[in-house]
């Protein structure tokens, strides 16, 4: 009942976490990936000292490569990204990475075309609304005899809420992210946000079947109970297994991030973001909007 009773306070953290989100989106901008806009991406490791990024630049500048950006990942290594190069030139690439004392060995190299990105960047738009579309249809058609004293499209609106709410903090955390390693959107980021959608609102159907559970309850032992109660109570009777889930998941995407490839990091990163919000908007978003909606329908 604590989070039901003081919604507006955990309403308020919701306003503030997905206002700094938005904010992060437009000044610092989500940089698309080769995935997306084309172009070839080399990571290459230093089995000695890694030489000095200046270095390396005052060389890659003497080639015919265009503009290109030049990253440290990991302890050892560098990420090259760079425009659209063919196997061919990949050998004269390394030559210019290779300094006195420290050569590099090739840990990845990737090259995509720019008519095959923006074929991969539509693909993406349409996953992602053809998921959301279809929850949409999924929560509508689970709460369609769910009338009383909320009607069951109100139910939906709310995932609805709840999902845009779980998709913009973490798109807002990847945003800073980006900004300060120079990570950017790829496919692992959709696959991320794909799994975000399916997580979140796992979290919240459990929620609202729960409500919707005891108000059969009530009905069928006919027993008077404010609505707020009710939801109140079947918050507190999910609550241990949200956070329990939660937690477990959260552990092997800690474990993923600190263990796992260096590729995988920002996605560890943007799944776990997605995680705690979704844990979060399920139970201090998703359960007390219904019951803020019953209150404004009856003063309606």
């Amino acid at each position: 009942m604590f989070v039901v009773t003081y919604r507006k306070i955990f309403f308020a953290l919701s306003g503030l976490f997905v206002a700094f989100s938005i904010g992060a989106v437009a000044f610092l901008g989500l940089p698309l990936g080769i995935d997306f806009t084309g172009g070839s991406i080399l990571e290459v490791s230093y089995d000695e000292a890694r030489p000095e990024k200046a270095v390396l630049e005052n060389r890659l500048n003497q080639l015919d490569i265009g503009s290109y950006s030049l990253l440290k990942t990991g302890e050892t290594g560098y990420l090259l990204r760079m425009r659209e190069t063919t196997e061919n030139e990949l050998p004269s690439i390394l030559n210019t990475l290779e300094v006195e004392g420290s050569t590099p060995t090739q840990e990845r190299f990737s090259s995509i075309g720019p008519t095959i990105g923006q074929e991969l960047r539509t693909k993406a738009l349409i996953a992602i609304f053809t998921v959301v579309l279809v929850i949409i249809l999924y929560v509508a058609f689970a709460f369609r005899k769910v009338s009383e004293p909320v009607s069951s499209w109100k139910y939906g609106l709310i995932a609805i809420l709840a999902l845009l709410h779980d998709i913009i903090i973490p798109t807002g955390v990847f945003a800073v992210l980006a900004y300060l390693t120079g990570a950017e959107v790829d496919i692992l980021f959709v696959m991320a946000l794909l799994a975000i959608l399916g997580y979140s609102v796992n979290d919240t159907i459990v929620v609202f079947d729960r409500v919707r559970e005891n108000l059969r309850l009530n009905k069928e032992n006919k027993k008077k109970e404010d609505f707020v109660i009710t939801v109140g109570r079947s918050l507190d009777q999910t609550l241990t297994r949200s956070i329990n889930t939660s937690l477990t998941t959260a552990l092997v995407l800690i474990a993923l991030f600190f263990i796992g490839p260096p590729s995988t990091r920002d996605f560890a990163i943007v799944l776990l973001a997605g995680v705690v919000a979704g844990s979060y908007s399920s139970i201090a978003l998703a359960a007390p909007l219904l019951a803020s909606l019953e209150r404004w329908g009856k003063r309606g």
